[in-house]
């Protein structure tokens, strides 16, 4: 299989992905079900390493795929503006941007919340979400199947007492998100949006290396990363009208 997709012409067959926070367990797994489906995946992690392994992973899964990675300073924007023009240079167009940049910091209760949480889940969640949807979305908005998709967790429309920081930063990433669809939304006029900006919600994320570390845990209502990996490509089987400004929920609304 090459980057251009020999699966015949699906939705995503030639487009090009971005995929930021793609050294993960669920970036690699978006990886390789973008490759998969014929998408020219462009990937950037913080980590050069595990970034490395990931991208080599999804290129030889699918027979030489074209996955590149690129180390990328989303707390930069200039730098993340870089990116997108290295990608527009490179091929030509960008189709999507998966926002899979993540972090967790939690206390016991509400009055242990340790403000410091704060800043380091305002830079991971917020801020990398403000950056690359700036970067994004005039390259999205040219393109006739642009999507900008924010990974999210339930928590953010329920929070619980030991979670405040993390909740109320997903929350400000969907309200970013959402406003970025209202933009899509405008640009499009009378015809409807070319693009669309949508959040996925999950529970939690689960895969097969915290399975074999607790293998005695139910992981209840969470989502398997493969799983994720579907419901992202899926986005692109859907017009651009149907997710813009959406939430799909991959688990039960609280």
């Amino acid at each position: 299989m090459n980057g251009q997709g020999s699966l015949g012409q699906g939705p995503l067959d030639g487009a090009v992905v971005a995929v930021a926070g793609a050294a993960g367990p669920a970036g690699r797994a978006a990886l390789l079900r973008l490759a998969e489906a014929g998408a020219t995946v462009a990937a950037a992690d913080a980590d050069a390493a595990r970034l490395a392994e990931a991208v080599d992973a999804a290129r030889y899964a699918h027979g030489g795929a074209t996955v590149t990675g690129d180390t990328v300073d989303l707390l930069d924007l200039a730098s993340t503006k870089e990116w997108v023009g290295r990608i527009e240079k490179d091929f030509g167009r960008v189709d999507g941007l998966v926002h899979l940049v993540g972090g967790w910091r939690g206390s016991a209760n509400f009055a242990e919340t340790d403000l410091a949480d704060w800043e380091v889940l305002e830079d991971l969640l917020i801020r990398t979400v403000q950056h690359t949807s700036l970067a994004f979305q005039e390259p999205l908005q040219r393109s006739d199947r642009g999507r900008f998709l924010l990974i999210s967790a339930a928590g953010a429309s329920k929070p619980t007492a030991g979670n405040a920081a993390y909740s109320a930063a997903k929350a400000a990433a969907e309200a970013w998100t959402l406003a970025l669809g209202d933009a899509f939304r405008k640009a499009g006029g009378e015809d409807g949006p070319r693009a669309a900006a949508a959040i996925l919600v999950v529970k939690a994320l689960v895969h097969d290396a915290m399975r074999a570390e607790r293998p005695n845990a139910k992981f209840a209502g969470f989502t398997d990363v493969t799983d994720l990996a579907e419901a992202i490509a899926g986005v692109w089987e859907k017009p651009a009208r149907e997710v813009n400004g959406n939430r799909l929920w991959l688990t039960e609304k609280p």
